[in-house]
């Protein structure tokens, strides 16, 4: 089942940081749901309209909404925490929403966030860092050529794993 990202703009950026779903879903073109505006989601496009404050440059990275063709169904979201580093590396994101998953939606967002990553020229590294714990994340990198490289502390996420592959 293929999923087909679709771009935040700042506006529905802005109006998922205010709780405002129904104008999120306008400005994005798709029917957002709730797990976009529960929990710690809002912190969440908070920070992406600071980071994208700070350097415009992440903005087409960082945030998309995962379309599940070929019903139009809106089943999480999915980007990058930014734009390439000095070095090509993007780091992925994804989520998926609660009522959508184990029915294979995380492997396809990767699937797509990898295949971005291949035909940007500008990156040469993917990342993905996991929790140790975080059994879902791990099997679905899994035999998509991704290594072990190293561990980090988020202040967010405590311990994570590292995990790479070439673009």
């Amino acid at each position: 089942m293929p999923i087909r990202l679709v771009e935040l703009p700042e506006a529905a950026l802005r109006a998922l940081a205010d709780g405002d779903l129904d104008r999120a879903s306008a400005a994005a073109g798709a029917p957002l749901t709730e797990y976009f505006v529960t929990g710690d989601a809002k912190a969440l496009w908070r920070f992406r309209l600071d980071q994208i404050a700070r350097d415009p440059a992440h903005a087409p990275w960082i945030a998309r909404a995962a379309v599940a063709e070929p019903d139009g169904v809106v089943v999480g979201h999915a980007g990058y925490h930014g734009a390439p580093d000095e070095n090509g590396t993007v780091e992925i994101a994804y989520s998926v929403d609660p009522a959508h998953r184990r029915r294979g939606h995380a492997r396809a967002m990767l699937a797509a966030l990898l295949d971005r990553a291949a035909a940007e020229p500008s990156v040469r590294t993917v990342r993905a860092s996991i929790g140790p714990d975080n059994a879902g994340s791990l099997a679905t990198i899994a035999g998509h050529g991704f290594v072990h490289v190293g561990e980090q502390w988020d202040e967010q996420d405590g311990r994570e794993l590292l995990f790479e592959r070439p673009a």
